[in-house]
């Protein structure tokens, strides 16, 4: 029998080669997942956070607001980044420059409804492609060295519920985890 520490030492799950030791994960939230709150959340218990998703254009613009929203602290690890965008080469160009803040994990945030986002193609807006997703994942897993993971809703609507479409798609094309958001876009 293990004793309390090592049970608790003991990887739930992997990203890839990145161990996750527990079951309570940080959910990226727009203008609440800043640094001080995902550090309080990881005195409370979270096993890995994720960042506010940033704009991968303006992460090559070099937008100072958003390369802030990724400042983070060694004990929050593991950390995931989460980035979003509709063009996939403004995606891979985005995710290299972060890639050089070592995070430990990457995400695709597709999954935001709000129309300012997934009207544009970007969030939920990608779930209307799937091939397009599968060229993003095969591009950001071939030119990156971390984990790459992507963040989805079931469908757009009740009529084009095509998760598991996407999900073939991301797979077979490096991604290391899906997490799923239980509603479509519509439902927001």
């Amino acid at each position: 029998m293990q004793d309390d520490k090592s049970q608790k030492d003991a990887a739930v799950f992997h990203v890839g080669d990145i161990a996750v030791l527990g079951d309570t994960i940080l959910a990226p939230m727009a203008g609440y997942s800043d640094q001080p709150y995902r550090s309080i959340c990881r005195k409370l218990g979270s096993a890995m956070s994720y960042t506010e998703f940033v704009s991968a254009d303006a992460l090559i613009r070099g937008n100072k607001k958003s390369l802030k929203l990724l400042r983070y602290l060694p004990e929050e690890r593991p950390l995931v980044f989460q980035i979003f965008g509709s063009d996939p080469q403004v995606i891979l160009e985005a995710a290299k420059r972060i890639a050089e803040l070592e995070p430990d994990i990457i995400d695709l945030n597709m999954g935001c409804s709000v129309p300012k986002v997934s009207g544009r193609g970007a969030g939920a807006g990608l779930l209307r492609d799937p091939a397009k997703i599968g060229k993003i994942f095969n591009m950001l897993s071939r030119e990156l060295s971390l984990p790459v993971t992507g963040k989805i809703r079931l469908g757009w609507d009740d009529s084009s519920r095509n998760y598991r479409e996407v999900v073939r798609a991301m797979q077979e094309n490096g991604a290391r985890l899906v997490a799923v958001h239980g509603r479509t876009k519509v439902q927001a």
